[in-house]
């Protein structure tokens, strides 16, 4: 299989929308989609912390995986984001195939 997911914890939808224009524009991504609302708790600091955050799943092949995920890092506006890849086990093939097509370098 060449096609992953990268799961992004982001500030907000418009922080996400923002960040899914520019990787499909780049074609470092097919698609994406925008959980616009979740609630986060985690560690920081010291201090338990609980934020209203939106997630962005972003679906590539693994061409283009590390260079989506140095995109996604240098557009995120914290110092620490979650930005982690997950391998797609199986999918319908018309779909995967769009997805690679979607994300191969302009002739």
């Amino acid at each position: 299989m060449n096609a992953c997911m990268i799961y992004v914890a982001t500030s907000g939808p418009a922080e996400a929308k923002k960040m899914a224009k520019v990787l499909v524009s780049e074609r470092l991504i097919a698609c994406a989609n925008i959980v616009e609302s979740v609630t986060s708790i985690y560690r920081w600091e010291g201090e338990i912390q609980c934020d209203q955050e939106s997630l962005l799943i972003a679906k590539t092949n693994h061409a283009r995986r590390e260079a989506a995920m140095a995109r996604l890092t240098d557009l995120h506006s914290c110092d620490t984001p979650c930005i982690v890849a997950y391998d797609m086990a199986a999918g319908a093939s018309p779909y995967l195939d769009w997805l690679v097509q979607e994300t191969e370098a302009p002739q």
